[in-house]
């Protein structure tokens, strides 16, 4: 489908020189405001002529195609002095001469850095870039980055919903679905100044190395960085956990000193990165002694701002919305990035007394016959997947859905848990279902399923009234799902037909 006219190359410096410019979007995805779908509506409203590659074929990717070419007449028709041009995939395959013979390349986050086309790119001297990169390239706006292994998400959409409350044109965006780029137009053309909060993961943060071959002035750095915390995660994308921190490590060596870090006090690792920050530095925390420094605190069972060495108490801990543990961590570092955002404590709290989580995050679905469903897809690693059983256990049995595709992960803690907490497990079949099988051992009983089909009717005749049967899967989940909010959507699905 569609057709490239080859122009003489030249530099790509301003948003107007993507007008005609010949640029190949390695890796369109799934999501419909994702990184691939953002980055092709946004070169193809300003006039570049898209080559869109993916290895997954046209009925893998129908709705994001979908997606495409209705923008594709929306532009025509919002732009009828413009030439927009159609654009062009090419699906079950890439080709060598959309990585050289092109002005640009725009390379999905999710695709290695090592991927032997972005390679072949670089060496042509094509720059490569993401829809984040770019994002950061244009913005000339402040941006809260949020990043970390737990908590990222819900963390990142505290901080937007107070954001919102505090300038309803707030902007979120980044690792929640929606590219940044779905919004930079509309920024540009506001001149006064907007929140802008950005979740990053670690692949996206690299991305921003893929921009550093973009040509023009150095990259905007965000002028707050919120590290949630950091655990052994993607360690099959990652040569160790030492590569993967420092993946993370990247947002706080690109600040400057007049920025701010917002670090997590209470994870050995996070502390760790401190020395080698190079903005002023606040911490969270939920039991370390802050002492003098400034950041969020719990004391005398509310929390409390710190800055300049005064004392701000913000809420109650029982007047918050937002259930568990682990979410204490999260609200600790949202109210610190709000504040020192310069929001109102008054709207700070007003989102608090109301704000009750993330989907697919410990979402207790519904009650069926006295048993509980609760959707924890995003739980991709054993800590994630933990900390959901360290909540839920307390109130009774779990029949467990777990398992999937590794990421090179231990299970041997995770194994422990389930044992001392579960009745029964549900598991997928994949790539990581072998190790964790072994980690649980044989004394608990537990079938293996190849779909969610399979595993609800399994957990449903095991499950009586007063137990919970719980998604939280501990690895990721390609094979039998999409994604892991496909593997959300489908557990959902499920429950809603009981």
């Amino acid at each position: 489908m569609g057709e490239i006219l080859r122009f003489s190359f030249m530099a790509i410096n301003t948003i107007d020189d993507f007008k005609d410019a010949v640029v190949t979007v390695m890796g369109l995805g799934r999501f419909k405001q994702g990184s691939g779908v953002g980055a092709t509506k946004w070169l193809m409203r300003h006039g570049a002529q898209t080559i869109i590659t993916d290895l997954k074929n046209e009925e893998d990717l129908q709705e994001s195609i979908a997606e495409v070419m209705r923008w594709y007449e929306k532009c025509r028709q919002d732009f009828p002095d413009r030439e927009i041009y159609h654009p062009l995939f090419v699906l079950g395959e890439h080709r060598e001469e959309d990585f050289t013979d092109v002005q640009a390349v725009m390379q999905n986050p999710d695709v290695p850095r090592e991927d032997r086309f972005v390679a072949l790119a670089r060496q042509n001297n094509v720059p490569i870039f993401s829809d984040v990169s770019l994002f950061f390239r244009f913005c000339p706006q402040a941006i809260t980055a949020v990043t970390g292994t737990r908590g990222k998400t819900t963390t990142t959409t505290l901080i937007g919903e107070i954001y919102k409350a505090h300038d309803p044109r707030a902007v979120m965006a980044g690792n929640i679905k929606v590219s940044p780029l779905e919004s930079l137009d509309e920024i540009l053309a506001d001149a006064s100044p907007r929140p802008i909060v950005l979740e990053l993961s670690s692949t996206l943060i690299d991305s921003l190395d893929v921009g550093a071959g973009f040509p023009g002035p150095s990259k905007h750095s965000p002028e707050i960085v919120v590290m949630t915390n950091v655990f052994p995660d993607h360690l099959n994308r990652y040569k160790s956990f030492d590569d993967y921190k420092h993946s993370k490590e990247q947002l706080l060596t690109m600040q400057s000193a007049e920025q701010v870090a917002i670090l997590n006090a209470d994870v050995p690792d996070v502390v760790a990165m401190a020395s080698r920050a190079l903005a002023k530095i606040y911490w969270f925390t939920k039991g370390t002694d802050l002492k003098n420094a400034g950041g969020t605190l719990v004391q005398d069972g509310a929390i409390v701002f710190r800055q300049s060495g005064k004392d701000e108490v913000i809420i109650k801990l029982d007047e918050i919305a937002l259930e568990g543990e682990h979410n204490l961590e999260n609200i600790l570092a949202a109210v610190c990035a709000t504040k020192l955002a310069g929001v109102s404590t008054d709207k700070i709290v007003g989102v608090l007394k109301t704000f009750k989580g993330v989907p697919d995050r410990q979402e207790v679905l519904r009650e069926v016959n006295g048993v509980t469903y609760v959707n924890d897809t995003t739980a991709t690693s054993p800590d994630g997947a933990m900390a959901a059983l360290k909540r839920f256990g307390q109130k009774g049995k779990i029949v467990l859905l777990a398992g999937g595709a590794s990421k090179n992960l231990p299970f041997e803690a995770f194994g422990k848990m389930i044992q001392a907490t579960c009745k029964y497990v549900v598991l997928f079949e994949g790539t990581a279902t072998d190790d964790l099988a072994q980690a649980i051992g044989t004394s608990l009983p537990s079938t293996r399923v190849k779909s969610m089909k399979e595993a609800m009717q399994a957990a449903s005749s095991v499950a009586q009234k007063g137990e919970i049967v719980l998604l939280s899967p501990g690895t990721a989940s390609f094979g039998i799902f999409k994604n892991e909010f496909d593997r959300g959507d489908q557990f959902k699905a499920e429950v809603a037909k009981l």
